[in-house]
């Protein structure tokens, strides 16, 4: 790698951070408090933690399933270390709505309706989150979509106690995205109550240029499977819009599929730590009741997820790559840096990295923590270090100069 390479880099990181502050100014003086209100409500200063639905369970999905996963997250830990938002994905609604034109929970899965069910996970100190679309009707064709009941769903949501909302795109009507997502937005802010808006629109029309101003996250590509060729390709494609996201609007790569049962463990590491240094909503998509031990200390690793939510809320980025070797690094608060190294091919192989390529100083020393490991490589390492790593499986660091 050249010594420009390594000094764009750097630059690119510095002029990440200072172009989103800029926009944020730029767009809170032109648009009145509205996007200043993304930051301020409370919602998304780091990135949504929790647990949704649809990985695993699609529309088989009812009130016992949600009060139990909630009382796990509990009991588990989880919720401790941040797993706060117990989603209902689609499928929770009747197939059409009242006679005053009002949602209604689908009485043989909801029977006591969401209102009880907010409560219930309120009390134990999480939040609970739902699902409507952009569009008629939802993506499952079982429950009507929110396009032109906008205000009318947004203030039913509010009566409930909901926290926070996916928005889908199916079934809609052919008009822009901006414009059906931005009337859901301004509905939501009319109800007073702070709901964390997730634009689901799968990345169609490059939601990263436009969905900040509306949301505080949206989707950048279509929906995850639960194998390494899908894991990784979103990651690609995740990777291309960093410079968008920061605290109060993120992107979402999609929920994670730790856990389902398809991957490996090291592959689900990976999956894990690269969702973890780009800032990507951590929902959890497994049965967290009957997740293994091993799930749960994947899901469950502190220091992992501290790179997620560090406060500095600088997505960390794919800076090289060749034969399936990677890295990935990303500035963090306190001068510190994050680096994954992500071996994507099928061998066990070594995968160096410099200091001056992650933009620290070769000549000073640096304290080298292994997150998976949990513990310390070295407490004065100078230049930079080399790892081997196995197929399919990461190394995660974090790097303090050591002054």
């Amino acid at each position: 790698m050249t010594l420009g390479f390594r000094i764009g880099f750097l630059l690119v990181l510095v002029l990440c951070f200072c172009k989103f502050t800029v926009s944020m100014n730029h767009s809170s003086n032109s648009r009145g408090d509205y996007t200043q209100f993304l930051l301020s409500n409370g919602v998304g200063r780091t990135p949504p933690m929790g647990w949704n639905s649809w990985n695993h369970f699609q529309c088989n999905i009812d009130e016992w399933t949600v009060k139990t996963t909630a009382d796990a997250l509990v009991s588990t830990g989880l919720a401790a270390l941040g797993y706060k938002y117990v989603n209902i994905d689609d499928c929770w609604a009747e197939e059409s709505r009242d006679w005053k034109g009002n949602l209604r929970p689908k009485s043989s899965t909801f029977p006591s309706g969401i209102k009880a069910l907010a409560d219930y996970v309120h009390a134990r100190g999480l939040k609970l989150g739902i699902y409507s679309d952009a569009g008629y009707t939802t993506c499952s064709k079982k429950m009507p979509g929110s396009l032109g009941h906008e205000q009318q769903d947004a203030s039913t949501f509010a009566q409930w106690g909901i926290d926070y909302l996916k928005y889908d795109n199916c079934y809609h009507d052919g008009s822009a995205p901006q414009d059906r997502y931005a009337k859901m937005s301004y509905a939501l802010h009319k109800v007073g109550r702070p709901i964390l808006y997730s634009i689901c629109e799968w990345g169609e029309e490059y939601p990263a240029k436009w969905a900040g101003q509306y949301g505080n996250a949206w989707r950048t590509t279509g929906d995850i499977k639960d194998t390494w060729e899908s894991v990784t390709s979103i990651a690609d494609e995740n990777n291309r819009w960093g410079r968008y996201a920061g605290p109060g609007r993120w992107n979402d790569p999609d929920m994670l599929e730790v856990g389902n049962g398809e991957m490996t463990l090291e592959e689900y590491r990976s999956h894990f730590s690269i969702w973890a240094l780009m800032k990507a909503p951590l929902l959890i998509g497994c049965d967290v009741r009957s997740a293994s031990r091993q799930t749960l200390r994947i899901l469950g690793n502190k220091e992992v997820i501290d790179v997620n939510q560090d406060p500095l809320g600088v997505q960390g980025r794919k800076i090289r790559s060749k034969a399936g070797l990677e890295i990935w690094a990303g500035p963090l608060s306190r001068k510190r840096v994050v680096v994954v190294l992500l071996n994507r091919s099928g061998s066990r192989a070594p995968i160096s990295v410099g200091w001056r390529e992650v933009g620290l100083s070769p000549y000073s020393p640096v304290i080298v923590r292994d997150l998976w490991a949990r513990s310390f490589v070295s407490m004065s390492k100078r230049y930079g270090l080399t790892a081997y790593v196995a197929p399919h499986a990461c190394k995660i660091y974090i790097l303090t100069p050591n002054s």
